[in-house]
């Protein structure tokens, strides 16, 4: 799979996807690199620590966060992107579920498109994704963490993003999925989803799995977000042993590429 000008190996080998929250009221950071330089700084400490992508946020997705504008959503995150790609030879990934914050996010500089709600929320996304020809995450969400069978409905719930992927006329090789550990779930689903990650094997493509840091971590550990560092990691090899090719981390433990990491943007 190629994503900016880079190729990726997503059969054999994994790959960090470096979280950079440029938020006030970030989860993983609460905000300490919302300001150009910081954010710059905090991107090239990942990169020299293994990361592989840089994914920015400029609204935070955490249970209880705050919706902001399109328009404060991308003076959030454009000049960071702006900034990351004239000075780092890295893809950027936009974490966007709004169409105009990708589109904007897309003409600064991203290379991929990463939706937390599979683009289920905003029906323009999907043809924006496709007028710029580039990669794509679809996530798994929903508004409740209510369901019939969890494991099969998590499956055709993503069968549905596909769908709307390819009516809009999304390449299936330029796509990515995400099981949302963390979203639209409770405790016991978060869980399974880890557990159950092969399940997605079904669809031949790519997954990316976030767990870093998690709420999940720290209700098994009974462990702040500061010390969840083992978790994150066990559930990490449990994602390689799954078949997952991406890891979302924002601070990466490791020196040596497609090791261990750890962050998290929920």
């Amino acid at each position: 799979m190629r994503i900016g000008n880079r190729v990726f190996d997503v059969e054999n080998k994994g790959y960090i996807m470096g979280i950079l929250n440029v938020t006030p009221d970030s989860f993983s950071d609460g905000g300490r690199f919302n300001s150009l330089d910081k954010a710059l700084r905090h991107c090239e400490e990942m990169i020299n620590e293994g990361a592989d992508i840089i994914d920015i946020g400029g609204e935070s997705t955490r249970p209880g966060y705050t919706k902001i504008s399109d328009e404060e959503e991308t003076e959030r995150v454009c000049p960071v992107i702006e900034g990351i790609k004239s000075r780092f030879d890295i893809p950027v990934s936009v974490d966007t579920y709004k169409s105009k914050v990708a589109e904007e996010a897309l003409l600064s500089g991203a290379d991929l498109i990463n939706d937390v709600w599979g683009l289920k929320y905003d029906g323009k996304m999907a043809e924006v994704i496709k007028k710029y020809n580039v990669p794509c995450v679809l996530m798994h969400n929903r508004e409740e963490a209510v369901c019939n069978s969890f494991v099969d409905d998590v499956v055709s719930d993503l069968r549905e993003s596909l769908e709307i992927a390819e009516r809009a006329g999304i390449e299936r090789g330029k796509i990515i999925l995400d099981p949302g550990v963390g979203f639209g779930k409770d405790y016991k689903q978060n869980l399974t989803i880890i557990r159950e990650l092969d399940r997605l094997k079904v669809f031949g493509l790519p997954v990316l799995l976030g767990t870093s840091r998690k709420s999940v971590i720290g209700l098994t550990l009974n462990l702040p977000a500061d010390e969840r560092v083992e978790g994150t990691t066990a559930t990490t090899v449990l994602g390689v042993i799954k078949g997952a090719a991406f890891f979302q981390g924002s601070r990466c433990e490791s020196k040596q590429k497609g090791t261990s990491y750890d962050g998290g943007n929920t």
